[in-house]
């Protein structure tokens, strides 16, 4: 496929995906029509990147449905001047997306080949407010909390306490939650010290590994 396919077929995905379902933050819409997709996938996958639907990314992993996507980063409203930890950066599509939206992306990917595939992915693409740690993501990343929002890529049977233990006072966090076949998304937010939490659809996510998630098999 040449450039100008490709952004066709970006412009398609946001006007029938994402309009069409309702996605209305102008931001959200603005960044997933100028990040190109299908960077983050081989090259024999190219021809699919735009497809409404999930894409194996290999190592038990996948790229999540562009419209999942979008209503994640909907969800946690993200400002200008956010400071974000994402769990899960696997290939490094929605990393590159939340740089665009927020000012610092501390971003936790648990499988080395991934670690290193989403370091050159988004390296290429000169994005320079991220930094990718090899490590557990059900632990958080102490270090740098609070965080104005959390965004998590794999289920967890419960939402790890470490994670809620580092969103800021006012901040989001959007993660699924549930078993293995039937999940829920939930949305997070902390109010004066208080943990408000309210499902927002079901969905099917990859497992969460690590202590306060799955159990690494």
């Amino acid at each position: 496929m040449e450039i100008m396919s490709f952004n066709i077929a970006r412009k398609r995905m946001v006007a029938e995906q994402l309009v069409g379902r309702e996605i209305k933050d102008q931001r959200v819409l603005q960044v997933m029509s100028e990040v190109p997709r299908h960077h983050f996938v081989d090259s024999g996958l190219w021809i699919r990147a735009y497809e409404d639907g999930p894409i194996n990314i290999g190592w038990g992993a996948t790229i999540s449905q562009p419209y999942i996507v979008a209503f994640m980063l909907e969800a946690l409203e993200l400002q200008t001047t956010d400071k974000v930890l994402e769990i899960g950066t696997g290939c490094g599509y929605q990393t590159a997306l939340l740089a665009h939206l927020a000012k610092t992306i501390y971003t936790i990917e648990r499988v080395k080949e991934l670690f290193f595939k989403a370091r050159q992915n988004l390296k290429s693409l000169g994005l320079r407010n991220i930094v990718l740690k090899l490590g557990d993501g059900s632990l958080g990343w102490k270090d740098y909390a609070p965080y104005d929002a959390i965004v998590v890529a794999a289920s967890a049977p419960l939402i790890p306490k470490p994670l809620l233990e580092q969103l800021a006072e006012g901040g989001r966090m959007i993660l699924p939650v549930g078993g293995e076949e039937s999940q829920d998304l939930v949305l997070v937010k902390k109010v004066q010290g208080r943990v408000l939490e309210k499902t927002l659809l079901p969905c099917r996510f990859v497992k969460l590994k690590g202590q306060y998630g799955y159990m690494k098999e």
